[in-house]
């Protein structure tokens, strides 16, 4: 989601005439995109923004604007704190950013925009990118959460859910299609809880994401992956287990986080599912399709966890077989329900158990990229690799990162082919392509004559339940 927002952000200071640079002296606005997720956001931003003060100084016709998780959730707060901040934007007026940014370079006095759309909500739409070609691209669906797990502040940054009708959906991700991407990543806090807005309401077990899932198949032939994240178990219905299984542009594998091998931490966490439905979930998934994975989230050292607990949780990954995980330890989010459970796990013994699940996870993806050796995989080449070595890089339909040696001259980038795999590393994996799969026609732009940069780093790191 942050790193989405960001690229809309970017976009909508394009649009009205701004270029990016990657040199603060030259810049007239610098911009923060922020994430509360994890613990400390707001002191690291503190840090980081402290140290354009000097330079702010030197050009008080400079603009510093913080948006995003850690904007919405202190608004008009950031600007006590921090007086050389002249914007505090949340998540939902991001459209508004250059008026604002007009109006502070007017003489306006600083000001902080966090209002939710709860009314008439906004989806900002992406488009191709001139002279970028793309091959994997983010649509978001829904936003907001409905969900209310004790640990989370996203429902307090991102406010209740607010669903798009499908035919915006279906009509973005059309246009990023034909201007070149190839892979569309839905994109919601519970994203698998979206419903069309246009079309009555939701109601438990809704089948109407898979159904979305099927329109999307039927209605954009030159998409060839789609992925979703981040899905909640409880909206895992046999109409989405039936997607995965009859829908060839499905990938075969999902991001559904746990949080907890344990009833009792489940419960309060109030995640509204116990260990015995999310194995059953888990395994329906799994038997959808030949070789499907699953990856998680877990968090360690939640109040009240014992030993008893943390072991239930290494138990259900070895039950389900993560390839991989996001694991984080347990800290207290302002304006959460778990404030009111203490924080009674010590910082040592959260230590010493993210170290353990750690170890299980790397022990599980090893076992199964150690399988893939000697097969062939479809991969969707994204880039050229990093390291100058002259090969590309993609993903296969597992998710896995996989390296790709090419005979000289071919450049797949944006084409499904097929690898033999030929050496295993700890978190990827190295293949040799054998053909073409599909190699559709993408467009072929040119670059503009300007520098083009994110528009700012996000100051905490995108958690993968945002």
């Amino acid at each position: 989601m942050n790193v989405h927002d960001s690229r809309r952000i970017e976009e909508v200071l394009e649009h009205a005439g701004w270029t990016a640079t990657d040199e603060p002296t030259l810049a007239s606005l610098i911009l923060f995109n922020t994430c509360s997720v994890r613990e400390k956001a707001e002191q690291k931003l503190r840090s980081v923004v402290g140290t354009l003060r000097p330079l702010k100084d030197t050009n008080p016709n400079l603009v510093i604007a913080i948006a995003g998780c850690v904007a919405q959730q202190e608004g008009e707060a950031l600007l006590r704190r921090m007086s050389h901040v002249d914007i505090v934007i949340g998540p939902d007026n991001i459209s508004e950013l250059p008026n604002l940014i007009e109006h502070i370079q007017d003489g306006a006095p600083p000001i902080a925009r966090t209002v939710f759309d709860n009314e008439a909500p906004k989806f900002l739409r992406a488009s191709p990118r001139e002279g970028i070609a793309e091959v994997t691209g983010f649509v978001t669906i829904m936003k907001g959460c409905d969900e209310r797990c004790s640990f989370c502040i996203v429902p307090y940054t991102r406010g209740s859910e607010r669903y798009r009708p499908a035919d915006d959906i279906i009509g973005e991700i059309r246009g990023l299609v034909d201007g070149g991407v190839r892979e569309i990543t839905l994109l919601g806090q519970t994203v698998n809880s979206w419903f069309d807005p246009t079309d009555g309401t939701a109601e438990e077990g809704d089948s109407r994401f898979a159904a979305l899932l099927t329109r999307i198949s039927e209605e954009v032939p030159g998409l060839l992956r789609l992925r979703y994240t981040s899905p909640h178990p409880r909206h895992v219905t046999p109409a989405l287990v039936k997607a995965h299984a009859e829908l060839k542009v499905m990938p075969a594998h999902v991001h559904l986080p746990v949080q907890s091998g344990s009833n009792r931490v489940l419960k309060r966490m109030i995640r509204r599912y116990t260990r015995e439905d999310y194995i059953d979930r888990a395994r329906k998934l799994l038997s959808a399709r030949p070789g499907m994975t699953l990856a998680t989230d877990i968090i360690v050292g939640f109040p009240g966890e014992t030993d008893e607990d943390f072991e239930e949780t290494l138990s259900l990954v070895r039950e389900v077989g993560f390839v991989a995980a996001f694991a984080f330890k347990y800290s207290p989010r302002p304006y959460t329900p778990a404030l009111k459970l203490g924080d009674d796990v010590s910082e040592a013994v959260k230590d010493a158990r993210l170290a353990t699940l750690f170890a299980l996870v790397d022990e599980l993806q090893g076992a199964h990229l150690a399988r893939l050796l000697g097969t062939r995989q479809e991969v969707l080449i994204e880039d050229r690799s990093r390291d100058n070595s002259g090969r590309f890089v993609g993903r296969t339909a597992q998710n896995e990162i996989t390296h790709v040696e090419v005979a000289e001259g071919i450049d797949p980038i944006g084409a499904l082919v097929e690898v033999t795999i030929v050496e295993a590393y700890k978190h990827s994996l190295l293949g040799r392509m054998e053909g073409a799969i599909a190699m559709p026609a993408r467009p072929v732009k040119s670059t503009p004559a300007r520098v083009r940069l994110p528009v700012a780093p996000s100051v905490a790191s995108t958690a993968a339940s945002e």
